[in-house]
């Protein structure tokens, strides 16, 4: 790459939630250097040689593509660029958080799913600025869990109150008011983003609890007029 050059890319912070409630992230083992044969975030680079029509288009690209999936919610967060990130000189990276749902399954050993948290606290290093990229992205959706209804795409489209519940505590970090959760599911109810099935669930353990649907009418969340955490 010449002095000149900028390297411009899409990567892309996967989240999926764990049966035990745990938020884990997706990886992919890099085939080419730099750091090849390292994990890293999925992405895709973007110049005048590709198809992509949008950087939206090219963070499907990178979904479709390198990790395989198809996510229920896929937003843009930022843009970061300099010439530390990459040792191949300058570069960009327009990074967007996808939310899975919680049975997405893997197609190929060069994937696998890792605690978020491992990443957060510095226990499992990424190349490049891949972690600082996932802090950001762990911290827009916290961020957006405490007025919107962003996490229950963690979930399956059909989803007792307890896994919401799980979905919001593990978004946000901290514990939420049961009582306070179920004000915002019905809220939802009211506005048709949130149907009651007249199902239950079968556990292998516990009792079977009432299965309710989530219908959302538009791009994003659920927007609330008060904190989940007031």
């Amino acid at each position: 790459m010449s002095a000149a050059e900028v390297l411009a890319g899409v990567d892309i912070v996967a989240l999926r939630l764990s049966e035990e409630g745990v938020l884990q992230l997706l990886l992919i083992r890099r085939a080419q250097a730099p750091f090849a044969e390292q994990w890293a975030l999925p992405g895709v680079l973007v110049n005048g040689r590709c198809v992509d029509a949008s950087l939206d288009a090219a963070a499907e690209r990178a979904l479709h593509d390198k990790a395989r999936i198809a996510p229920q919610h896929l937003e843009q967060v930022a843009t970061v660029g300099n010439m530390a990130r990459d040792p191949r000189g300058w570069s960009l990276s327009t990074f967007y958080l996808a939310l899975l749902a919680p049975d997405t399954e893997l197609q190929g050993d060069d994937l696998r799913f890792v605690a978020l948290a491992e990443v957060l606290d510095g226990r499992l290093a990424l190349p490049f600025d891949h972690a600082h990229l996932v802090v950001q992205a762990a911290e827009r959706l916290a961020s957006k869990a405490v007025y919107t209804s962003l996490p229950l795409y963690l979930l399956a489209p059909r989803f007792t109150v307890t896994e919401a519940l799980a979905a919001f505590q593990a978004s946000l970090g901290q514990a939420v008011q049961h009582t306070t959760l179920r004000g915002r599911l019905e809220k939802m109810k009211q506005h048709g983003w949130v149907l009651d099935t007249g199902a239950k669930n079968q556990p292998k353990m516990g009792r079977p609890q009432n299965l309710l649907e989530h219908r959302p009418q538009g791009a994003g969340g659920f927007i609330f007029d008060r904190s989940v955490l007031s």
